[in-house]
């Protein structure tokens, strides 16, 4: 009957004893250093989040008592301009004349409004095409051949829903998220 012994290594310990201890040390050692590696990485990535001052940024309320139908008013949010615009009944009815699958980016007034609420259009007023600032929310300003905005610096023309419908731009404006906190105000973010 053969029997199973230990046999002693140069430094006086049993052979199955060094192995354990052996084991014991890589795994305390390999774990020290994912400890460390995390505590050492941490800063590094707690350094990308947003500081105080744009998280006070990241809502905008928007009082839209004083806009009157067919009515558009420059804000901004994330330091970015904001467009709101009331549309008229004739704006409405243009944007829903529209066949949306003709659209470079296919979408309807009600897709890019609250339900209840298509009267209120609210984008974000950066062109999709180069990041340029759209005319026509402000009195007098060019509305471009759809009645909606335009882009004076490569010719990009939104119609009343802020559609792309002729021009270099590849999206429709922006529509931000928000809700409404009232029948006249707004919480864009």
């Amino acid at each position: 009957m053969a029997t199973l012994e230990n046999t002693a290594s140069a430094d006086g310990t049993a052979e199955g004893e060094g192995v354990r201890r052996r084991d014991f040390i890589n795994i305390a050692a390999v774990s020290f250093a994912g400890v460390g590696g995390v505590v050492a990485v941490l800063p590094l990535i707690n350094q990308m989040n947003p500081s105080a001052d744009v998280l006070a940024l990241s809502t905008t309320e928007v009082d839209l008592s004083g806009i009157q139908p067919g009515q558009a008013i420059k804000t901004t949010f994330r330091s970015q301009p904001l467009f709101v615009r009331q549309l008229t009944e004739k704006e409405i009815a243009e944007a829903d004349a529209v066949d949306a699958s003709t659209l470079r980016d296919p979408q309807t007034l009600e897709e890019r409004t609250v339900d209840g609420k298509t009267q209120w259009l609210i984008t974000m007023g950066v062109c999709t095409h180069l990041g340029c600032v759209p005319l026509g929310a402000g009195e007098g300003e060019n509305k471009g051949e759809y009645g909606g905005y335009f882009c004076p610096c490569h010719g990009s023309h939104y119609d009343t829903a802020a559609r792309i419908r002729k021009g270099p731009a590849p999206k429709n404006l922006e529509v931000p998220p928000y809700s409404f906190t009232s029948d006249t105000a707004i919480l864009v973010g």
